[in-house]
């Protein structure tokens, strides 16, 4: 560990107040946690409340020195495994954790995800809430995992376990209802590679691109030109057997605590009549049985294997 050494004309000032706020979190972080929790003798006279400083260095694996210096608020270089065992003695929960990352300079890593965890139940309360407007959820694969009524009626979505890009380029039925399916393509595919490269070590994209190359030549066609980008907002122009063309601008949302959830709800650009058309043909469309089983396969993903 090394000192870093400023002068005034560096900026340094201008970190000055997360400095003092990092010195007065890590104090009051380290007077919580009593020895006796930690391993260490409870009994004794102790001039402050919980941990010494030098206990923390020496539990850390850190130079007593060198954290009383963090703690002084002193402009030093800080790795993310300092940080991570300075984590782990004073026990700081994730958003703790995540904020002495931002205190140091430091990016936060991002939580790691349980694989095939099911999505949270307040998603599927917030999805069916949205209806008469079209929503639903995506896991990382781009399988649906849970449809409000809407989505079904309006898309012609069969329900859980139905992977969205598959779909789009194999379900004829499901590729009819976009009028725009020409301009949406190019930027869904980009969008899939975008994701996938956020999970390099995931083969499951590669299955699934493979089975699509073999399977439609557009989606070859454009898997070929090796275009990416980060998903983003859009529009689809929706050509419905019932309610004639529909206009909707669709949004992408990504819950804090789910990162490799894709939640995306469908609003449409002519206001209130459209709302009106929705909530007719919901009228006119049966309940499903079901609309996305969280203990289901489809938490895990139905083409992710």
């Amino acid at each position: 560990m090394t000192t870093t050494h400023t002068s005034a004309a560096d900026g340094a000032d201008q970190s000055r107040p997360r400095r003092e706020e990092l010195r007065a979190f890590l104090r009051s972080r380290r007077a919580r946690v009593r020895p006796e929790d930690v391993g260490l003798p409870g009994r004794g006279l102790r001039r402050t409340p919980g941990l010494r400083r030098e206990e923390v260095a020496t539990l850390a694996g850190i130079g007593v020195s060198w954290y009383t210096w963090l703690e002084q608020g002193r402009v030093i270089n800080v790795s993310d495994s300092v940080v991570e065992s300075i984590s782990r003695v004073l026990t700081l929960d994730r958003a703790e954790r995540a904020y002495l990352y931002q205190l140091v300079g430091l990016q936060p890593p991002e939580d790691k995800v349980v694989e095939d965890a099911a999505p949270m139940p307040e998603l599927r309360r917030l999805v069916d809430v949205w209806s008469p407007y079209p929503a639903y959820v995506l896991d990382r694969w781009w399988n649906f995992i849970i449809i409000n009524r809407s989505a079904q009626a309006v898309f012609g979505l069969r329900g859980h376990g139905q992977n969205c890009l598959v779909s789009f380029f194999t379900d004829e039925k499901y590729r009819s209802f976009f009028a725009n399916w020409d301009t949406l393509a190019p930027q869904v595919v980009a969008d899939f590679r975008g994701a996938a490269a956020a999970y390099s070590d995931d083969q499951r994209f590669a299955v699934i691109a493979r089975r699509l190359r073999q399977e439609s030549p557009d989606f070859a066609r454009l898997w070929d030109q090796h275009d990416v980008r980060k998903e983003s907002n859009g529009t689809k122009a929706v050509l419905h057997p019932v309610m004639g063309e529909m206009t909707f601008d669709h949004l992408v949302l990504h819950p804090s605590s789910r990162h490799d959830l894709r939640v995306t709800v469908h609003l449409p650009r002519e206001g209130f009549t459209a709302r009106r058309r929705l909530e007719r043909l919901l009228e006119s469309h049966p309940a499903p049985d079901v609309l996305g089983d969280p203990g289901s396969e489809a938490a895990g993903g139905a083409l992710t294997g």
